[in-house]
């Protein structure tokens, strides 16, 4: 099943003055209103690269996806949903079987992340090592321990 718009969810994002919000951040430019039902729909499903902006951003959770097959095995179906700081996935499986799944997104204002903050390692420094960015806060210490040469 392609990526789809439910009619009777869509509301072209009423609360929103430049129109369904899906249009705008469609990078294939597949999204489009249909003015006489004022709905957002997708023009061209076959050629939907599934990257799910679209669902991501839409606000009444009217877009359906197809799941890709690496977590939603043949026949099951995947709505993702907007929730407080990230997006959850209800996948629904043959046997009627129904998991969710809630990732984090986005919780900070453009331009204000700061990508290295609590790490305990120097990130220029960490350039020349092999340990990679942030492990040892991952890990749960204060500093990764070292290889002390000549013993």
């Amino acid at each position: 099943m392609p990526t789809y718009v439910n009619p009777n969810a869509c509301n072209a994002c009423a609360e929103e003055h430049l129109g369904p919000l899906c249009v705008y951040i469609c990078p294939n430019d597949l999204m489009a209103l249909d003015t006489d039902a004022n709905k957002g729909f997708n023009q061209e499903p076959q050629l939907c690269s599934e990257c799910y902006a679209c669902v991501k951003l839409c606000p009444q959770d009217a877009i359906h996806v197809r799941g890709y097959s690496d977590f939603v095995p043949l026949g099951a179906s995947v709505q993702p949903r907007r929730v407080d700081n990230g997006l959850t996935w209800t996948v629904t499986f043959r046997n009627g079987k129904v998991l969710e799944f809630t990732y984090p997104s986005r919780s900070t204002p453009i331009g204000s992340s700061d990508p290295y903050r609590n790490f305990t390692e120097d990130p220029a420094a960490d350039l020349k090592g092999q340990g990679l960015a942030g492990e040892s806060l991952w890990l749960g210490v204060d500093s990764l321990p070292t290889v002390q040469s000549g013993k």
